[in-house]
């Protein structure tokens, strides 16, 4: 039986076009509200008052820390324009998934993490879209991983950042980002590793 010569086997590479299709694609999203940062001082002192008017935690997620009890942090009249920002942040999000138009109501809490506070993993269950806006960030603080949603994928013999391999993307936060991503995509917090808390306010759509 014949082979193809060298060169015929080049002639084929050189004509040969291969389409990749991108499957179940995950998209997060990420706006740095960078003009909010005069309200910055004011949200801080208004965290900082209602930790020290209700101190024992809600729980949840979030360990070595606080979070606040009720999911309508946003709904204080100190947060006015964080919550305007964040409505117009899920409005867009939910044009990039088809969704333009869509009517919904913001639930939010406070989360704080002292020195070593993280948030275990978990996701959020009974929403449409979720996010979180980092107020105070030091540096040290606990960066938001996701986990790969395709369960298949842990039995890939690839790990890192290749195509088809199994990974997790973490974000490091700054003070001023907020990041949206489904409702559905599991996620944790690193370890806090600063004496100056780390302050943030989760949301959901609803």
């Amino acid at each position: 039986m014949s082979t193809p010569s060298s060169s015929a086997s080049s002639g084929i590479n050189r004509t040969l076009h291969i389409d990749h299709v991108d499957l179940f694609p995950t998209l997060i999203w990420q706006s740095r509200l960078s003009g909010l940062a005069p309200f910055f001082p004011a949200w801080i002192d208004a965290v900082t008052a209602l930790r020290a008017a209700s101190p024992a935690p809600a729980g949840r997620s979030n360990r070595l820390g606080w979070n606040s009890a009720d999911k309508a942090a946003l709904n204080r009249p100190v947060f006015n324009e964080l919550h305007g920002a964040l409505r117009a942040c899920c409005q867009y999000t939910f044009g990039q998934m088809g969704q333009q138009g869509r009517a919904f109501a913001l639930e939010s809490w406070i989360n704080i993490h002292d020195r070593g506070g993280f948030n275990f993993l978990h996701l959020h269950d009974g929403t449409m879209l979720s996010g979180v806006f980092y107020l105070q960030a030091p540096e040290g603080s606990g960066r938001l991983t996701f986990r790969d949603p395709r369960p298949g994928v842990l039995h890939s013999p690839f790990k890192g950042a290749g195509v088809n391999a199994h990974n997790e993307i973490q974000l490091t936060p700054e003070a001023g980002l907020a990041v949206l991503f489904p409702n559905w995509l599991e996620h944790y917090v690193e370890p806090h590793d600063s004496d100056t808390p780390r302050i943030a306010i989760s949301f959901n759509a609803l």
